[in-house]
């Protein structure tokens, strides 16, 4: 499963880049040279997300009614 972790864009020649940390380079066992795709969360929408899912937390599990339902045997 994918880590989330903090970076600050840094400046490498004429581009700009990350540094991934080494203890997740070597969790997810990423090799230098490999192709990675990434996507880019910035603060704002990570706390939308986690309002969002935060919703449902402390909820009672669903337990349903057989009620709707008729013994036909």
């Amino acid at each position: 499963m994918s880590e989330l972790f903090t970076a600050k864009i840094r400046k490498i020649g004429t581009s700009v880049g990350i540094l991934i940390p080494k203890g997740i380079i070597e969790k997810e066992k990423m090799k230098i040279g490999e192709e990675m795709k990434f996507s880019v969360l910035k603060q704002k929408r990570l706390e939308e997300i986690e309002k969002m899912f935060g919703i449902a937390k402390g909820a009672k599990p669903f337990r349903r009614g057989h009620g709707d339902r008729v013994d036909r045997w």
